[in-house]
């Protein structure tokens, strides 16, 4: 059986509450959970620390040993024994310890780490609003996500393993060398008092410069995959060489900062490494002045020399780490400002699942225009009662699409309240709103998988039999059988590509009312459903809408008259309001604004003043 290190860190542990907004208490909350598992390994990152500096000391007091017995005597009594103990030492103790210390980081921190603060993170992002969405990059949130995940697991592992251990073989340092002489420990602890101050003035440098550079490549990743996102546009508009100039724009502000994160990391590796060669001279020459006078033995010369030199190394090393350590907590900063900022729409603390009964839909008084003083939709009274189909229709701006993100929770409403079958939408969870709500967009989401993943996305427990029956429903099961794709995947296994670009039009549309089939919700909308698509293939969808509609409380927006002009009812919106409301045939005798709609219609079109929103 494999051994589980996840019995020590759940990397998929929640976090509790939002993450903070300063710094420490984010990166608290992004490690909570793992704390007992890094403290462990903090402890055998001393004790291996403890151990280098143990070497040292080892190595001096065999020499000491030896030359006290003489070349005859050199492997008998006491001094043999000092030897074995040596070889014990570094043949088994020593690799033991920094075996332990390496694998707590390897085997417990690395991975498990990592998979705990992206899974927070991707956790927290998911729960954010659609605005949150609308005003960034795609590309930039998740270069963020994966940025902070890979800066907090580095942060975590270099600590233990670099700070930790040079913590602990400076003490360590400090006691052998004042076991040599206690004026050696003044010059060390001069020597260290330097190396600190120049640390303290160059790190804050890095950190700053790293949090400008992560900024700046974030940037460069989100134009580029908003660029590829919309590859085809692109295309059409023949404007490579703006998206060209656009990209490297960005690419040269990276560059920049790269270049200013560069110079100030040259110049405290020049600075450090000369700071780190006076080191042995000091102290082996401090030592050699001792023993020239009969102070010391040259087994503690031999001690002194091993130690400055191991500090010496470790002092590039543990610097170029901190160096590493604090550009990841540029970085980690600079994803703490986008990702824990909340613009969130929670549900309440008393929030219960949507019962829906019935399938009653009613707006009550709503009045909603995103902050602003005009647009959105203003005092709107309408109820949709169960297993009613209502066509809503107006021109662009009316306000149909903001009546639907509403009814969805997309945002709540300014004024007034939306209820299903008596329960006001901002006391039900928003997961279990949007189970009992089907719908089906112009613009169809589709995901870069198999088709069976893409109808089963409207009920992932469904069996292959259901999926295929919601298919043959939709009209969908014969072109699917038909599919393939670079891999070599057939049918329902063939990826559909990103966003659903290998098919048409009207074979997404069918592919989405597949999965609104599968879904299966009392309550479906149906906004913009086929005004991409031409009459032929519009018509020979329609049986395969009237069947998703079968049994439902239906919210229908159109532009395409036609398609609703059979409604139980038709609603009117202009300027944010219900203009009108009947059947098709009262609005069309009430001589209003739907009538004049019908009679601007060519083909089931509205004219060209009330362009499509």
């Amino acid at each position: 059986m494999p051994f589980d290190t996840t019995r020590f860190i759940d990397p998929f542990k929640r976090a509790d509450g939002p993450p903070p907004v300063t710094l420490l208490a984010y990166a608290n909350w992004l490690l909570r959970g793992a704390w007992p598992v890094v403290t462990v390994a903090c402890v055998l990152a001393a004790i291996a620390g403890t151990v280098e500096v143990g070497s040292a000391w080892v190595l001096g007091a065999v020499i000491d040993r030896a030359t006290e017995a003489g070349p005859d005597a050199a492997f008998t009594g006491d001094s043999l024994a000092m030897i074995l103990f040596a070889v014990a030492f570094f043949i088994l103790a020593r690799p033991v310890l920094m075996g332990l210390s390496s694998a707590a980081n390897t085997l417990f921190i690395m991975p498990n780490v990592w998979s705990l603060t992206l899974s927070r993170l991707h956790r927290w992002t998911m729960g954010q609003s659609v605005t949150y969405f609308d005003n960034d990059f795609a590309g930039r949130i998740s270069q963020k996500q994966m940025q902070s995940a890979s800066a907090m697991t580095e942060i975590t592992m270099e600590t233990i393993n670099s700070v930790v251990f040079a913590l602990a073989s400076l003490i360590g340092a400090g006691a052998l060398i004042f076991s040599i002489d206690p004026w050696l420990v003044v010059v060390f602890l001069v020597w260290l008092a330097g190396y600190v101050a120049l640390i303290r003035y160059f790190l804050p440098r890095i950190r700053k410069r790293s949090k400008a550079r992560a900024a700046a490549r974030a940037m460069v990743s989100g134009q580029v995959v908003d660029t590829i996102t919309n590859i085809k546009t692109v295309k059409l508009f023949a404007h490579s060489d703006h998206e060209d100039r656009v990209a490297l724009s960005a690419i040269n502000q990276f560059r920049a900062r790269a270049f200013d994160f560069a110079k100030v990391s040259v110049a405290f590796r020049i600075w450090l490494m000369t700071l780190a060669g006076v080191l042995p001279v000091l102290l082996v020459g401090g030592s050699l002045w001792l023993w020239s006078s009969g102070g010391t033995s040259i087994g503690s010369v031999v001690a002194a020399g091993t130690v400055a030199i191991r500090l010496a190394q470790m002092t590039g090393w543990v610097s170029f780490t901190l160096m590493g350590i604090s550009a990841n907590i540029g970085e980690l900063e600079d994803g703490m400002r986008t990702l824990a900022r909340p613009h969130r729409l929670d549900d309440a603390a008393d929030a219960v699942d949507l019962s829906v009964p019935k399938g009653e839909v009613r707006f009550d008084r709503l009045s909603f225009a995103y902050g602003r003083d005009i647009g959105g939709v203003q005092d709107i009274d309408l109820t949709i009662h169960p297993g009613e189909k209502l066509g809503i229709v107006g021109a662009s701006g009316a306000g149909k699409s903001t009546l639907v993100a509403l009814l969805l929770r997309l945002y709540d409403p300014e004024q007034g309240r939306i209820l299903i079958d008596g329960q006001d939408l901002r006391h039900v969870t928003q997961d279990s709103l949007r189970r009992r709500i089907g719908m089906v967009t112009q613009e169809t989401a589709m995901f870069n998988r198999s088709a069976m993943e893409n109808i089963r996305y409207g009920n992932p427990e469904a069996s292959e039999e259901e999926v295929f029956a919601a298919a043959a429903k939709a009209e969908a099961d014969d072109f699917i059988r038909t599919l393939a794709d670079h891999l070599g995947n057939e049918g329902y296994e063939a990826r559909l590509g990103e966003r659903g670009v290998k098919l048409s039009g009207g074979q997404r549309q069918r592919i989405a009312l597949a999965r609104a089939i599968l879904k299966d919700a009392p309550i479906l909308v149906l906004d913009e459903a086929t005004s991409a698509l031409d009459s032929e293939v519009e018509a020979s969808i329609q049986s395969a809408l009237e069947r998703v509609m079968e049994g439902k409380t239906v919210l229908a927006i159109a532009h395409r008259l036609s398609t609703i002009s059979h409604m139980d009812r038709i609603a009117v919106l202009d300027d944010g309001r219900v203009a009108e409301i009947g059947t098709h045939q009262e609005l069309l005798d009430r001589g209003g604004l739907y009538a004049r709609y019908w009679a601007r219609q060519s083909g089931g079109f509205f004219g060209a003043q009330d362009a499509a929103e």
